[in-house]
């Protein structure tokens, strides 16, 4: 089907699917649900039988959906009409697949000009929809990245995390924090970079401390020249885009030539800036001398689970590891989950010129090619065999072996503390989702309540929910009536997205809750726990029993015990007396280890708030002044409390205050 051919498309929200993949990557998408009447009815092979009829002999994506309208599964294909009659046949190789295509109610589709296309938007797709069959990957967060700046006439250096919205120059990815600013500190050593903000460069009357340590050159009192610092700039972009050999060259020839004119104060300066290139080099693990830019991916699966390990390399340096706890059938191959994983992982990222791997995957070559397609050069993946890049290949998979194995031993003592947890408190299984609230303010200001989540893999930070006590009738420091609001917004919110039990995203953001879409973890809690005694328990219950939901959740409020002693807790459950457990009790432990996590995120929560209540200004309560306004009163008036005093004509001469605002301004802070 030639590509320029439109076809009706009904889904509204597959325009902001694809459109990520990229604006060189165009898209022909056509939708065969069968509303129409012609499957109507019809599940599994059947419907799929129906619609297999209607499908071009050519590469897509497809989609299985179930009843209610949630993704099973995302694939793509060199033949839509050929691999979706794969499925019709009702022939399956695993129990996997024959579960997916029997809950399959409808398909839809999209067609793409090449393969190549279908693979990035299968896993844009997979990203973004996360089908309860597909491998998913489950932590998702983003890299950081040293930036050097190119909006400024002296480039900064900074450590960057998330969108590359500023101009400049990124290098990456690092696997941790701590790599970027160990790594930016030698940096800055070695090529005498500024760190500083624009802001504080702009004000600078003479040189900070980081030039009397040699760790900036000082362009922003003139103690380098532009044109000798954007020197500096190029051979620090020079080294990080991996020619460091020809920066230590030219660094050391400099070195030599100040010795023979016997400037041995600008030598000691060059010397300084070698060992500081050579601490780079070296203080960061296996350094391999056969590889400049590579990731290294390996893959151990054991127990029903999967780690994969990535290392990544660049200008011939070790910028870190980081392991990947991927969500796969268990009767996936590696090959298979590691293939999927790879597409996934640089939908959203810059790609090396070598890929190196520890299994060979499904479609490698096409893999190889997409990515060169995305990166706009040449990548390579491979599987090596001998020499050094089968040493870091090995190197990576025993990393992966070792990760996975204290995985194993955490989740093993996790789940025998839910059991302990279980017998302790009569539950008749093991909790898989626990819910622990708590309030956190300082004389009723700033009210904040907290709710952190944990489950068979512990603590599950990205369902943790803050609530911003909002009610005006809550007596100050009411702490009843600030647990009565939290538990009535969070069931309430509940029921209405999730009142038949269903399960939320894994990966889903802190203010987001997702319908089933990783079939994984579960929306409702087995128990909640509160930090508070009889009375917070009282009010508690009123609002599930108001709810009607007073059977489904186990609710125990935990007392502090007498002089606040951590081991002399008192536990309040329905139907039994108030007791304590022994001091060594595990799951004592386990219940303050809780408690304790829940107050510092509520503590944090509620600094994080004061925090901003006390920079807030005056100006931001009146409408219709903006960023911009409020800031031309700002730097016309000095401060906010002598913009209150100005009387309407001077605010009039400020800059974009015209009369009508001016009198806005004025009336705010002369209500009378």
């Amino acid at each position: 089907m030639p590509p320029d051919v439109e076809l009706d498309v009904e889904d509204e929200s597959l325009d902001e699917i694809v459109e990520p993949v990229g604006p060189d990557v165009a898209f022909t998408a056509i939708d065969w649900t069968p509303h129409a009447g012609d499957a109507e009815g019809m599940v599994g092979a059947e419907v799929i039988q129906t619609l297999v009829k209607r499908l071009p002999n050519a590469p897509g994506v497809y989609r299985m959906m179930n009843a209610a309208g949630d993704v099973l599964y995302v694939g793509k294909a060199r033949s839509l009409k050929k691999r979706v009659t794969n499925y019709a046949q009702g022939r399956f190789h695993t129990n996997r697949i024959g579960r997916m295509v029997r809950e399959t109610s409808t398909m839809e589709f999209v067609v793409t000009r090449t393969e190549i296309e279908a693979l990035l938007l299968e896993a844009n797709l997979i990203k973004r929809l996360r089908p309860r069959f597909n491998v998913l990957m489950r932590d998702d967060k983003s890299f950081p990245y040293i930036l050097l700046t190119g909006d400024h006439v002296s480039p900064g250096i900074y450590k960057h995390r998330g969108a590359r919205s500023r101009k400049g120059d990124y290098f990456g990815p690092f696997a941790s924090a701590g790599a970027v600013g160990r790594t930016i500190n030698s940096l800055q050593r070695a090529f005498l970079l500024r760190s500083c903000t624009n802001s504080f460069y702009e004000n600078r009357t003479r040189p900070c401390l980081l030039y009397q340590i040699k760790r900036c050159a000082g362009p922003c009192t003139g103690e380098i020249s532009h044109v000798e610092y954007a020197e500096l700039v190029a051979e620090a972009k020079d080294f990080l885009s991996g020619r460091s050999q020809k920066v230590k060259t030219e660094i050391s020839a400099a070195m030599q030539q100040a010795s023979q004119d016997l400037d041995f104060e600008r030598a000691a300066i060059y010397r300084d800036r070698l060992a500081a290139l050579s601490h780079v080099q070296s203080h960061q693990g296996i350094n391999p001398a056969t590889v400049d830019e590579a990731d290294v991916f390996a893959i151990h699966q054991e127990g029903g689970q999967v780690c994969i390990q990535v290392f990544f390399f660049r200008t011939g340096q070790n910028w870190g590891n980081r392991a990947y706890f991927p969500k796969a059938d268990p009767a996936l191959e590696a090959a298979e989950v590691l293939g999927s994983f790879l597409a996934q992982f640089y939908d959203d990222k810059p790609t090396p010129r070598v890929i190196l791997l520890s299994h060979g995957v499904e479609d490698q070559e096409l893999l190889a090619e997409a990515l060169s397609t995305r990166a706009g050069r040449k990548v390579s993946i491979s599987v090596p065999q001998r020499g050094e890049k089968k040493d870091l290949t090995d190197n990576a998979l025993q990393n992966a072996r070792e990760a996975l194995g204290r995985r194993l031993a955490e989740t093993s003592t996790q789940a025998r503390l839910l059991a302990g947890f279980a017998e302790t408190f009569g539950l008749p299984k093991p909790p898989v989702r626990i819910e622990v609230y708590d309030n956190s303010h300082i004389m009723g200001t700033n009210a904040v309540g907290a709710m952190v989540v944990a489950g068979p893999e512990g603590f599950v930070k990205n369902q943790y929910r803050k609530f911003n006590i909002r009610s005006t009738e809550i007596t100050p420091g009411d702490d009843f009536g600030m647990m009565r609001e939290v538990m009535e917004r969070r069931f309430s919110r509940l029921l209405k997205e999730h009142g038949d039990g269903g399960v939320v995203d894994e990966a889903a953001g802190e203010d987001d809750v997702e319908d089933d879409l990783s079939g994984g973890f579960p929306a409702w809690p087995d128990v909640i726990l509160i930090d508070g005694g009889q009375g917070q328990m009282t009010a508690v219950r009123k609002i599930l029993s108001d709810l009607g939901i007073e059977d489904r959740v186990v609710a125990i409020g935990i007392a502090k015990g007498q002089d606040r002693d951590a081991g002399r807790e008192r536990f309040f459950v329905k139907g039994r007396d108030s007791f304590s457990l022994p001091v060594r009790d595990p799951v004592l432990y386990f219940v303050q280890r809780l408690r304790d996590e829940v107050h510092r995120f509520a503590i944090g929560s509620h600094r994080a708030r004061r925090k901003k209540e006390m920079v807030k200004s005056p100006l931001d309560e009146i409408s219709g002044i903006g960023p911009g306004r409020k800031r031309a009163l700002l730097m016309h008036f000095g401060t906010a409390k002598a913009v209150s005093r100005a009387a309407i004509e001077d605010l009039r001469k400020v800059g974009g205050i015209s009369e009508q605002v001016a009198k806005l301004v004025y009336n705010h802070f002369h209500e009378s």
